[in-house]
């Protein structure tokens, strides 16, 4: 299975670079394990590493780091999307249209 997600700004309609991404699974014990941590290139765009197994998993977007680089107030200090993977021979994408006030996400392709 691959995973990947990509990050737009939608204040400037431009991709978001240098946001701190976060992905974790949850264990039986319903607590979280860091997977794997990374940032947005130049695009917007982050591809993590492979999962072998179903699960629950959340990526959380550094969103308040990002704003505040850019001089921006915002709401949100982190985004988190939780998302199951049922499929690991599947790609999940994970988009985030972020804005100081205002996000969505969908499962991409």
């Amino acid at each position: 299975m691959t995973l990947s997600t990509h990050v737009l700004d939608a204040v400037t309609g431009r991709p978001a670079a240098g946001v701190a991404v976060r992905l974790e699974r949850r264990t039986a014990e319903d607590t979280w394990l860091k997977a794997e941590t990374g940032h947005t290139d130049a695009d917007g765009r982050v591809w993590l590493p492979s999962m072998v197994s179903p699960g629950v998993y959340r990526i959380t977007f550094g969103s308040g780091e990002y704003f505040a680089a850019h001089g921006v107030t915002t709401f949100y200090p982190e985004v988190c999307v939780t998302f199951e993977v049922t499929s690991p021979t599947e790609h999940y994408h994970v988009p985030l249209l972020l804005s100081p006030f205002a996000y969505s996400t969908y499962r991409g392709s």
